[in-house]
């Protein structure tokens, strides 16, 4: 019988599942190291916005199949029939919009599990998410200098807010690969593992959200993505109203029985 919790999109190229809580999202096109067509774009909002709407889901992780990649970037065979010029290039930016709009703004957490290869786009796709895990055996780069492609304002804020102009400069001018080492010490990822237990350990780091207070985490991300506006486009009602639902909520209320039961508490998000 076919599980409710698993299902793929975009020919099987996107593949969703479901496990207590967590969701998870597998880009598996590893013949072409999980490279992304304007399809697996698509699949990919459809993925995000059934995890997105599902209650029982408190944490998305974007991963790649196999061991060789996260995302290698995007299919540079479609190319010559989707972005051959600028008309063209434009068409496909507006394609993939809505999917890359639909990740910055994810009401729920969200993290990159990335082994292997991330480049181009999917340096945009790990950036997007709230946390970046990479295991030792990944490499990171933006060759997008390598084939006269200009990179977008929206992947180059995301940079520049993660590392600063100056190793954003260096990245993007050179197209260089930068090794899970190098990464981490710049800031582009949070955490390296050892490649036998970054699984796991992503996972554990998913689970430990999951069981924290989704109203509190919603109230972090959404204080954080303020934050990182210019002061005249921050919302700071939203602040507000967020903080107030979280001192509002019943699970502010179990947190505080739990703590002077001495015991793990049971949040409900509401």
């Amino acid at each position: 019988m076919p599980n409710d919790n698993e299902k793929s999109f975009a020919d099987g190229k996107i593949l969703k599942h479901v496990d207590e809580g967590i969701g998870i999202i597998t880009f598996n096109n590893p013949d072409k190291r999980n490279a992304m067509s304007l399809d697996m774009w698509e699949g990919l909002g459809q993925a995000l916005t059934g995890l997105r709407d599902d209650d029982a889901v408190r944490v998305v992780i974007l991963r790649g199949a196999g061991e060789k990649a996260f995302v290698s970037g995007a299919d540079i065979s479609q190319f010559e029939k989707t972005r051959h010029n600028a008309a063209a290039s434009e068409e496909y930016s507006k394609r993939s919009a809505a999917q890359r709009a639909l990740l910055a703004d994810y009401p729920k957490p969200t993290i990159a599990a990335i082994r292997g290869f991330c480049l181009g786009g999917g340096m945009q796709v790990a950036m997007l998410c709230d946390i970046r895990i990479a295991a030792e055996a990944s490499q990171f780069g933006i060759p997008a200098a390598k084939l006269g492609i200009a990179y977008g304002y929206d992947g180059l804020r995301h940079l520049v807010s993660l590392v600063g102009p100056s190793w954003a400069r260096l990245i993007m001018y050179t197209g260089m690969r930068l090794d899970s080492a190098e990464a981490l010490r710049i800031g582009l990822v949070d955490r390296v593992i050892a490649n036998d237990e970054w699984w796991n350990a992503t996972v554990a780091i998913a689970r430990t959200i999951s069981e924290n207070a989704p109203l509190a985490v919603k109230a972090a991300k959404i204080t954080i993505a303020q934050v990182l506006k210019d002061p005249a486009g921050r919302d700071m009602e939203a602040i507000r109203q967020t903080g107030a639902a979280c001192m509002d909520s019943e699970d502010f209320r179990e947190g505080r029985r739990a703590f002077m039961d001495k015991r793990k508490p049971r949040f409900t998000g509401k």
